[in-house]
C-alpha cells in the first residue's frame, strides 16, 4: 500500500531527481525518494541500537557477530 503526499523540495533536489531518472539510476522520482527515506530509516534505527548498546555495555556473546558484521557490511549495502 502507498499514500500519495505533496512535498516541496528545493529546485536543485528536483533537478538531481530528474537527472537520476534520465540517467537510469532510478526508475522514477518517487522510487529514488523512497529509497533515500528507507536508508534514513535504517540509519536512525542503527543509531538507536548504538545508544542501547552504549547504555548496556559490551556483551561478549555478540563479539563474533560484531566482528563478522564489521568485516562484511558497508553502509552502501
Amino acid at each position: 500500500m502507498s499514500t500519495q503526499i505533496a512535498v516541496r523540495l528545493p529546485d536543485e533536489v528536483v533537478a538531481f531527481l530528474d537527472r537520476s531518472v534520465a540517467d537510469g539510476v532510478a526508475p522514477s522520482r518517487a522510487a529514488l525518494v523512497a529509497t533515500a527515506l528507507e536508508r534514513e530509516m535504517r540509519r536512525q534505527a542503527a543509531l538507536r541500537d548504538v545508544d542501547i548498546l552504549r547504555a548496556q555495555g559490551p556483551d561478549q556473546d555478540l563479539d563474533d557477530l560484531v566482528a563478522w558484521t564489521a568485516k562484511n557490511f558497508t553502509m552502501d549495502d
